[in-house]
């Protein structure tokens, strides 16, 4: 027999900008209901920051608004009304104490994200938020003033739906090592967070009127078509610069790169993939059309020096070093590993010496060979032929289409009590806890805008 439950506000989903949602629309003194797929509230922000949870940034709402590019005159409002100093004291109200590092990325003191989670998930049931967890939502209609969610066993009634299921984007469970970002060697397995939500929110939006766009991988690794990344799986390098073109846009990214089994990641990469995805096809299609037009970067491996600079420090090392090897050369900027495995992509032999008296090897880095070194060093080509797994970035790109949204209250312009936040929604930033903020900015603004919606 299948029972009916009746509530004003109905949030779909647990996550950052659910839970901050229901905070928001608790507040008003409007009943909430909670109801996730999962077991426990917010998994995928355990991931975040390395496990550290980067929650927001300290970047003014100008530049919040940039940051998020086409989709950031949408978000304004939504900053406005939450801005990141604001997100800092709603923790630190509730015991949570953060610190911003040197990069403008801001962690909860105790580098912790669980402390991150539970200080959402106490505040939402302080305040009366009902939960209800591993639920599997049937449908979503609009019957007259009220919106019937089918589930197993039960109808609920609500006068406001808001809708924060997420993307279908869920990091390997290895990045949360403190360490760093996401390799992208590890696909999601049976030892994962479940994910049997994703994509949902997608399916619920489009039957009650909404266009959806076409969800693409965005934060996530990239797939090379040389295969001599692969031989440096797991070396990083620290900071490198990456550059590339696109029509008549010069696209430059910057920070830590790493190797992976098939291809390259890391933050600066990460940040590559948001302003190339648009232009690759999705891992698992077809690589003919973009193995014939990759596109074509080139990393800066010396970003602190020119070439000029660079060849008066190489010319020092041979001098002071005679008897140094190519590979030592180039490990004065690079791993020795890396080294090594660069020096077979110049056709140098790694173990011969700058200034070998060997037949035929007589002073072997002449100026041209120098020049070929130097530009190399500055310009590493690689070509990129797709991204990895959308399952494997860390944010989804596309979604409900923002033109159909309130960017003032973020209710449905098509479908009246329906409300969207966070990730579900076409919109995505950079890395630094940019994408968190949205979720933090979205879900306050819908929950305290249902909540006080007649």
């Amino acid at each position: 027999m299948v029972s009916e439950k009746r509530t004003k506000i109905c949030i779909i989903g647990a996550g950052p900008a659910g839970l901050m949602a229901a905070i928001f629309s608790a507040k008003t003194g409007a009943e909430t209901l909670l109801l996730e797929s999962n077991k426990t509230a917010a998994r995928k922000l355990l991931l975040t920051g390395g496990g550290r949870c980067n929650f927001t940034h300290i970047a003014c709402v100008d530049e919040l608004v940039r940051a998020f590019g086409s989709k950031g005159r949408f978000l304004r409002h939504s900053f406005y009304q939450f801005p990141p100093e604001l997100v800092r004291q709603f923790f630190q109200k509730r015991g949570l104490k953060s610190k911003a590092e040197d990069n403008g990325c801001v962690f909860p003191a105790t580098d912790r994200a669980g402390d991150v989670r539970d200080v959402l998930f106490t505040e939402a049931k302080r305040l009366g938020v009902l939960f209800i967890f591993s639920t599997k939502i049937k449908s979503i209609a609009k019957h007259g003033e009220y919106f019937t969610i089918e589930r197993a066993g039960q109808k609920i009634l609500a006068e406001k739906v808001i809708i924060a299921t997420g993307g279908i984007s869920y990091p390997p469970t290895q990045s949360v090592r403190r360490a760093g970002p996401p390799t992208g060697s590890t696909r999601l397995g049976a030892g994962s967070p479940s994910r049997s939500g994703a994509g949902d929110g997608y399916k619920f939006a489009r039957h009650l009127g909404h266009t959806i766009i076409e969800p693409k991988a965005s934060l996530v690794p990239l797939v090379t078509h040389e295969s001599w990344p692969s031989e440096l799986a797991g070396a990083s390098l620290e900071n490198v610069k990456i550059s590339t073109i696109i029509g008549k846009k010069k696209i430059v990214t910057a920070g830590a790169m790493l190797f992976t089994h098939d291809g390259i990641s890391g933050p600066a990469v990460l940040e590559l993939s948001r302003l190339i995805t648009d232009f690759l096809p999705p891992f698992g299609d077809t690589l003919r059309r973009s193995e014939k037009h990759p596109i074509k970067i080139a990393i800066d491996l010396a970003v602190v020096s020119n070439e000029a600079e660079l060849e008066k420090m190489i010319i020092s090392q041979i001098g002071e070093h005679p008897k140094k090897t190519i590979s030592g050369i180039l490990a004065e900027f690079v791993p020795k590993r890396v080294s090594k495995v660069l020096c077979r992509q110049l056709n140098f032999s790694e173990n011969l010496p700058v200034l070998s008296r060997v037949e035929g090897f007589a002073n072997q880095l002449n100026k041209n060979l120098r020049r070929k070194l130097l530009h190399f060093l500055k310009a590493v080509p690689l070509s990129i032929v797709q991204t990895r797994p959308i399952a494997e970035a860390m944010v989804t790109r596309g979604g409900v289409n923002v033109t159909e949204i309130e960017s003032k209250t973020m209710e449905s312009k098509i479908c009246r009590g329906l409300y969207f936040a966070g990730e579900v929604i076409d919109v995505d930033g950079p890395c630094g806890g940019y994408n968190l903020q949205m979720c933090w900015s979205t879900g306050a603004l819908a929950g305290l805008s249902a909540g006080q919606s007649k």
